[in-house]
């Protein structure tokens, strides 16, 4: 015990100084694990080294992490987005799988690799990383865009596949593919009781759970590591485990308060699992395992998004949604060396392909972090050249003749009590939103809105924002409110620009780009109580009839939750 909790504290010391080294020159943080997993590797520090018992206890938290990170994801996954995405992303990933398998397997033949080998590396190299998709659209807050459902609904089919391979795999041995197939007919089976159960227990438990936070915080942790462990038992992923736990409860109220609860404690372990992958790079890196590397990696980071976008083109999706999802996926999955390593510990495949497998991971993930991160403005600068992916289908809806008194980018947070106050008023006003439920649901109640990224700036020329008085973002991303107030400047609109920022700096580089006002809603919230206090004095009974008109409102407003 006390060499797991000095290897963790090592762990943590190395990732905490390369994470501040890699802060100071702008690169994000994932990067900084995965080079503080190769220095506490063999290659260096040797403090994990694959196949020993400090590796296995490392390999145990970042599985947990996994597990954290996928029942985030599959709480926010509603059935009428589902719906809408569900056959495009099925086709999208058993395509590209399929593509992606066979280009690979004619580049590693090209190489001088035998068709085994070959094989293996074809089919180990089309999956792409859950953890680092999920872990970077999460950080960027864009979980809920319509790129990024497509892009988890390919992962989701992916991972399917992949579990798949893994059983195929030892079963190709013996002849025997019975297992296979009771192993799936029992998933099946599981999947549809968790969906039951919750629905008729669980469901109607979370209102009594919810009454204390540790208790729906315990709870949360343990639904999504039972199911995760069920799946793992029953030959799954316990990837797929943890998702189908997160999927059983998003229809809940409580989904928000769950998601918020357990994400601090996922950060923890996937720090440790980005720093486990990193420490798998072993062995004697030469010229010919590099330039191979560097070949295989190439063809995932630029040709896989090409398969990808080529796929998405095909429904008609806009070239900027077809961009920023191949984009997402240009790496190669953690399944991927599990995959080569079970061929290794079979004795059909070298140590030098364990090492090759480790290194297009470490290279794919790496650019691929980058790709994802600054993808948007790589879309900017190129999106000249992608008009060969440009699809016809409607993603927005904006009629001609139209304009709006009020343009209210982003609908969540303070969005909704501001469109009370718009109705109120009698003004002309359209909701712009990139989450594609809140877009189903506003539509469904006859309100304007359109469905659109603030940071595209095709897009937002065609708000026609000139006609509009107030132009108001309560989205708190700073290029997004920058992209309003450069395409208004550019179109010469005098309406009044209020933005929104979390931080004090960011609203005075927004004072200094020409926003009108920027609402930084924790210090709006500290004078609103100062308010209260001035006026309210020490009159409790004054506080408790303002206490029970907010309740009213609260349980107004959970009512009509998005």
């Amino acid at each position: 015990m006390q060499e797991v909790l000095l290897l963790i504290s090592l762990i943590l010391g190395v990732a905490s100084f390369v994470t501040i080294l890699t802060r100071l020159i702008k690169q994000p943080p994932i990067i900084a694990y995965l080079i503080a997993g190769v220095l506490v590797g063999p290659l260096f520090f040797n403090f994990i080294s694959p196949g020993t018992a400090n590796s296995e206890s490392i390999q145990l938290f970042a599985h947990m992490g996994i597990a954290l990170l996928l029942f985030i994801v599959g709480l926010s996954l509603d059935i009428r987005v589902l719906k809408e995405i569900g056959i495009v992303s099925t086709f999208a990933g058993l395509t590209e799988v399929t593509a992606t398998a066979l280009c690979t397997f004619a580049i590693a033949l090209a190489l001088g690799f035998n068709s085994v080998p070959a094989l293996y590396l074809a089919v180990a190299l089309s999956f792409s990383s859950t953890v680092l998709v999920v872990k970077i659209l999460s950080d960027k807050k864009e979980m809920d865009t319509l790129h990024a459902r497509i892009a988890v609904g390919i992962l989701i089919v992916e991972d399917f596949v992949a579990a798949i391979a893994l059983m195929v795999v030892p079963a190709l041995q013996s002849n025997d593919l019975m297992p296979i197939m009771l192993s799936i007919g029992k998933a099946i089976i599981v999947i549809f009781l968790i969906f039951v159960f919750s629905l008729a227990i669980l469901q109607k438990a979370l209102h009594y759970l919810a009454a204390s936070q540790e208790v729906l915080f315990l709870f949360g942790i343990a639904w999504a590591l039972l199911i995760a462990s069920l799946f793992d038992y029953l030959g799954f992923s316990l990837e797929i485990g943890a998702l189908i736990a997160g999927m059983s409860l998003a229809s809940s109220r409580y989904t928000l308060e769950l998601g918020g609860k357990i994400k601090p404690l996922r950060d923890f372990f996937i720090v440790l699992f980005f720093v486990f992958f990193g420490s798998q790079l072993t062995g004697t890196i030469t010229g010919t395992l590099i330039m191979e590397a560097i070949i295989l990696s190439a063809f995932i980071i630029v040709g896989k998004p090409l398969i990808i976008m080529s796929i998405l083109r095909l429904f008609g999706y806009k070239k900027r949604t077809n961009f920023l999802t191949g984009a997402s996926l240009a790496q190669i999955s953690e399944f991927s060396l599990i995959l080569v390593l079970l061929g290794y510990t079979q004795g059909i495949l070298p140590q030098e392909l364990m090492s090759l497998a480790v290194l297009i991971s470490l290279i794919t993930i790496g650019v691929s972090s980058y790709s994802i991160y600054y993808a948007h403005s790589i879309f900017d600068k190129i999106s000249h050249l992608l008009n060969i992916f440009e699809g016809k289908r409607h993603e927005r809806r904006i009629l001609e003749e139209e304009s709006f008194d009020v343009v209210l980018f982003g609908y969540h947070r303070i969005g909704q009590s501001l469109l009370q106050a718009l109705q109120a008023m009698n003004k002309k006003f359209i909701v712009v939103d990139y989450n594609p439920k809140t877009i189903i649901e506003l539509s469904r109640k006859g309100i304007n809105c359109v469905y659109g990224d603030a940071r595209d700036r095709e897009f937002v020329s065609e708000l026609k924002l000139n006609k509009a008085s107030f132009v108001i973002s309560t989205i708190p991303d700073s290029e997004s409110n920058i992209t309003i107030k450069e395409r208004m400047e550019e179109i010469g609109s005098k309406a009044i620009f209020i933005a929104t920022a979390e931080h004090m700096q960011t609203a005075l580089d927004l004072y200094e780009k020409g926003v009108d006002y920027v609402v930084i809603p924790h210090l709006l919230g500290g004078k609103y109580l100062a308010s209260m206090l001035g006026q309210y004095k020490l009159d409790s009974e004054k506080y408790k009839h303002a206490g029970k008109e907010h309740t009213k409102e609260l349980k107004k407003e959970a009512k009509g939750y998005i």
